[in-house]
């Protein structure tokens, strides 16, 4: 018989533990989350196709699924196996390195500027012009009949004027501007170079000057004429290599944790066939005419499958598809696993021919290589949402036979700059290189941060320069503070008997753990970080109010400042590696093989400072004379503020007369704010000086209407002539200037004038001697 246990034996509960809860774009809503295999997570995530430079809609989507992976990781305590794939084979590359390879050898075997490289680059602008810039225009824009390029040119300059009209255009035509601009640049071009032609400059610098200012619409004519020449797959490997290069190395200045498991396209070549050939045999593709496309209509009209999942009600609406049925495609809305390939394209052997993978194939097969038939998380851009991610659910469960591929699907919003899409044409492009030449990597982050990863994010600059700017400065005072009383109490014992933990401490702990709570809170309701850095800004206000008094308690203090920079570490905004024990961003690691530190080198500047703060001081000592201790004083401030701050060294004057010591500060953050603190007191000062001198002139004018004696005040030339006939002995008016005495009201208002000039004489009078005696 089991033994019963008395009640004080049960633990008091008065809430239960909050659960994880993120925002899944398969069930549109906040679901439980809960790994399949306890806490084994299974994660992939779309990585980029390397064609080009990062930019910042790639810093947005690759730092938010790292902040994530890291709250989970050292915040949750899940075991996540993160797999992340190189899109290193796609029309983008195949393109962009073909046109390269043509555009070089093109520059190649050019020697001299000639009339036939004049023409053939009119060829190729007029080409440009007629079709790439026309294609996509309503049909009244399209050239008309034999209309010659000049007109046509001089038609759309016109229209492009008109604000209306443009807008249009660039919601059907988003290139409509770059393409614009390369045609105004290349006929600047031809215009130059045939001026130069008629001078007889026709050096080989002046051809190659024609070809790259015209670069982008002459390669488009190569590309046609020569492009099915262009076999070699080597340029489109070493194209994208280059890229992914440069992406990883963008990744890791963002402090982007590298995955756990990165996979290649060109690298599951085999396994993508072997992948299609199955879902042929389940009955879900076909081939036609050298290609494989999934057959939408018969995974649809199974029991057992759902198709689009994400997005329903979407059909086909991508641009493999878009418009007619190529050859052997059964329905527009079928996509492309395997595609035939086509002259100028490298390809591999397949059952169907030579080819190449699809866009979406290369995800699904990789995913299930590396993480079987299910896995926990699918994350990547919302722009992916349909039909890339839609159509990986479709072959994949097609494949496995399953209902359910993916568990949880994670996409991060849109990136806004200054309340636009991010695009060339609009010139708001940002790379990841242009933005971390203005902001750190923790401002970067930061940003993403206090924005809900789900939801759109708008880049801009005054939220870098004011909202970032101050987070980022609040957390550096409040560890700067920190570090300086704990390096003032020096782990001693104050041995006075007194314990510190009143009613103050008890205050400042209670809010502590209550931040605590909310912190967590926050990150289980699908990770929300604003509300997170919002829980540790606020702990750092409370503590600042609570370091006002004196008697602090250090180990609190400590306590709590651990804390804080471990939630932040945790977000990935610290400096190198994590040290026990240690407060603040830390410090970026020396690079292996650096010089050892010199020690006098590091020391001396410091030594320097307060050496010549000696000798100030000595010198004044010896010469023992009167205003002293004012030039000391002097020099204190001195050193507080002109010759410590560029050190990283802060003194703060306290109540005690002790200077509190903050160290491990960027210099040129405490200049700042002290320029900006002798701004403020600066125009304050002029204000006051201002507002005196105003005082100052008013005052004389007052002085200055006393000047005049009140005997005379009411007798030319201080009134009109004829003003007055008579006075009495004082000056005082008794008739009018025709003799009339004057009326009662009038005599009175006159007595009462000459009372007041009285007395303002009588001060200007005082006001003269006391100058007269200055």
């Amino acid at each position: 018989m089991a033994t019963q246990q008395p009640p004080w034996s049960q633990p008091t509960r008065q809430s239960e533990e909050p659960k994880l809860k993120v925002y899944n774009s398969l069930t549109k809503s906040k679901d439980e989350f809960i790994p399949k295999n306890g806490r084994h997570v299974k994660w992939y995530n779309c990585g980029p196709t390397v064609y080009d430079a990062s930019h910042m809609g790639h810093a947005r989507n690759y730092v938010t699924q790292d902040i994530i992976r890291r709250i989970l990781v050292d915040y949750f305590g899940y075991d996540v196996h993160f797999v992340m794939n190189i899109t290193d084979i796609d029309d983008k590359i195949i393109n962009r390195s073909r046109e390269s390879h043509l555009l070089n050898e093109f520059r190649g075997q050019t020697h001299v500027l000639s009339q036939e490289l004049v023409s053939d680059v009119q060829n190729a602008w007029d080409a440009y012009l007629l079709s790439d810039l026309a294609d996509r225009l309503p049909e009244e824009d399209q050239p008309v009949g034999d209309e010659t390029p000049s007109s046509y040119w001089n038609k759309i300059l016109e229209k492009s004027k008109n604000a209306v009209w443009k807008a249009e255009i660039l919601k059907k035509k988003e290139k409509f501007d770059m393409q614009l601009s390369a045609l105004r640049k290349g006929r600047e071009a031809l215009a130059t170079s045939s001026t130069l032609l008629k001078q007889g400059e026709t050096s080989k610098e002046n051809s190659i000057r024609l070809i790259d200012d015209s670069q982008d619409i002459l390669v488009k004519t190569l590309d046609k004429k020569y492009g099915g020449t262009v076999t070699d797959p080597a340029l489109s490997r070493a194209l994208a290599q280059y890229w992914e290069g440069k992406f990883f190395e963008d990744m890791d200045r963002l402090r982007v944790q590298p995955p756990d498991t990165l996979t290649r396209v060109t690298e599951y070549v085999p396994e993508i066939v072997a992948f299609v050939q199955r879902i042929i045999d389940n009955g879900f593709a076909y081939e036609g005419d050298g290609n494989v496309y999934f057959n939408t209509d018969a995974f649809k009209a199974s029991k057992t499958h759902h198709y689009p999942k994400l997005q329903p009600g979407n059909t086909g609406d991508d641009d493999e598809s878009r418009g007619a049925r190529a050859p052997g495609q059964r329905s527009k809305n079928d996509f492309a696993l395997w595609k035939r390939s086509k002259p100028g394209e490298p390809f591999w052997d397949s059952t169907w021919g030579p080819g190449r993978p699809g866009w979406h194939i290369e995800c699904s097969v990789m995913a299930s290589a590396i993480l079987g038939d299910n896995m926990d998380i699918h994350s990547g851009g919302i722009d992916l949402t349909f039909p890339h991610h839609d159509n990986e659910l479709a072959q994949s469960e097609a494949y496995h036979n399953c209902g359910q591929w993916v568990n949880y699907f994670i996409h991060t919003g849109h990136l806004h700059i200054e309340g636009l899409k991010m695009s060339k044409s609009l010139k708001n492009f940002i790379t990841v290189d242009e933005a971390l030449r203005q902001y750190s990597a923790r401002q970067l982050r930061l940003a993403f941060l206090v924005q809900r990863w789900d939801l759109k994010v708008d880049f801009t600059d005054s939220q870098m320069t004011g909202e970032i700017r101050t987070i980022e400065r609040t957390f550096d005072n409040y560890f700067s503070n920190v570090k300086a009383i704990l390096a003032q109490h020096d782990g001693k014992s104050a041995g006075d008997g007194k314990h510190r933990f009143g009613e103050t401490e008890q205050e400042l702990q209670n809010f502590f753990h209550k931040t605590q709570q909310t912190f967590r809170e926050a990150l289980c309701d699908s990770f929300n970080t604003p509300e997170a850095i919002t829980a540790l800004t606020t702990l750092v206000s409370r503590y600042n109010v609570y370091a006002q008094g004196k008697d602090l308690n250090v180990s609190l203090v400590k306590r709590i400042a651990l804390w804080e920079t471990k939630m932040l570490r945790m977000f990935g905004l610290g400096e190198g590696p994590v040290v026990e024990g240690e407060i603040g961003w830390g410090k970026e690691q020396r690079d292996q093989g650096a010089e050892p530190i010199n020690k006098t080198e590091v020391i001396m500047p410091y030594l320097r400072v307060l050496s010549s703060f000696r000798d100030g001081v000595r010198r004044l000592a010896i010469e023992n004379k009167d205003g002293a201790m004012k030039e000391i004083l002097t020099l204190s401030d001195r050193l507080r503020d002109d010759e410590l701050l560029p050190l990283g060294v802060q003194l703060d004057d306290q109540d005690d007369g002790k200077a509190l010591i903050k160290t491990d500060i960027d210099p040129e953050q405490l200049m700042r704010e002290r320029d900006e603190k002798r701004a403020q007191a600066d125009a304050k000062a002029a204000k006051k000086a201002k507002a005196k001198e105003e005082e100052r002139k008013k005052q004389l004018q007052k002085l200055e209407k006393g000047k005049t004696p009140p005997s005379e005040m009411f007798k030319p030339p201080h009134v009109p002539e004829g003003t007055y006939r008579e006075w009495d002995a004082q000056g005082i008016p008794l008739t009018d200037g025709e003799g009339n005495p004057l009326s009662k009201n009038a005599a009175k208002k006159a007595q009462k004038d000459f009372a007041n000039q009285q007395k303002a004489h009588q001060e200007y009078l005082e006001w003269q001697k006391s100058q007269t005696n200055t």
